[in-house]
């Protein structure tokens, strides 16, 4: 394994496509098209690879509140991880996408939220796995069954009461995953209102990655966040809940394990703006 336990290289991987005790799961998905990650994986994908989709697997239904990407049901997911293979405790998972780890860490995040640690992402993901030249395959794998027992860690959670208590508690950080624009409300793509959560300080997700898709070296993961490193407590988010967990796999490669993500994040912020916050 590369850099630390929670990322492999594509080399390791193509040394463990047999390994029975890996199972490979790959997250390509686009906000644009909620159909195009799943079209491309039946098209071309890493061998034994199963697919696990943003809006259908890895969230729960939207509602009035809980933001654009609320937390999947905890039972559902544990079901499809258990189709697919995945054993509680014991099995290896390999997330992969081709969005600089937006959708891998998403993964990633929530398996290590419901209590199975042994998760990695593909540093450099599909984009990386076929300029190396390793082979694809448009071959869909089938069910591999298991038993994925669910332990929901909550302390990795905050909701919005919590944010609102603790967010201007000193040596608490509430961390702004987005683009900087965004933070800033110079520009709003996605939700309906602009702006950020008052008192968040803004680490945009995408500078974790290097311009060819890999994670930063680990010295460099932890220089970003050793401004933070003695805080209290850290609190993450971002548009939906969903790149905030690049910024949280970042921590973890930084040795700081204890963040908290606001999984609804600033789609969830906003829709009590015509309530008392």
């Amino acid at each position: 394994m590369t850099k630390t336990s929670c990322v492999v290289s594509s080399k390791w991987l193509f040394e463990h496509l047999d390994d029975p005790q890996v199972v490979i799961v790959d997250c390509r998905f686009s906000l644009a098209d909620a159909q195009l990650g799943k079209q491309q994986y039946q098209v071309s994908h890493v061998s034994g690879a199963y697919y696990l989709d943003l809006n259908e697997d890895l969230s729960s239904p939207v509602g009035e509140h809980g933001g654009r990407h609320p937390l999947p049901n905890p039972t559902k997911l544990a079901d499809k991880l258990s189709a697919i293979g995945v054993s509680f405790q014991k099995t290896l998972v390999v997330a992969y996408d081709d969005s600089h780890q937006a959708f891998a860490s998403r993964l990633w995040w929530l398996l290590r939220y419901l209590g199975h640690e042994q998760v990695v992402v593909l540093d450099g993901g599909f984009t990386g796995w076929q300029k190396a030249g390793y082979p694809v395959t448009d071959v869909i794998p089938p069910s591999r069954m298991a038993n994925f027992v669910p332990q929901v860690q909550i302390q990795m959670v905050a909701d919005i009461t919590a944010v609102k208590i603790r967010k201007d508690s000193p040596n608490v950080v509430l961390v702004d995953s987005r683009e900087r624009d965004r933070y800033l409300g110079l520009r709003e793509p996605i939700d309906k209102i602009a702006g950020h959560i008052p008192g968040a300080v803004n680490y945009p997700w995408v500078e974790i990655i290097d311009k060819a898709g890999y994670l930063l070296p680990l010295e460099e993961q932890r220089h970003r966040w050793s401004e933070l490193e003695n805080a209290e407590e850290i609190v993450v988010y971002c548009g939906s809940g969903v790149t905030a967990c690049v910024n949280l796999l970042s921590l973890h490669l930084a040795g700081i394990h204890t963040a908290k993500l606001y999984a609804g994040s600033w789609s969830d912020w906003i829709s009590y703006m015509n309530y008392e916050l």
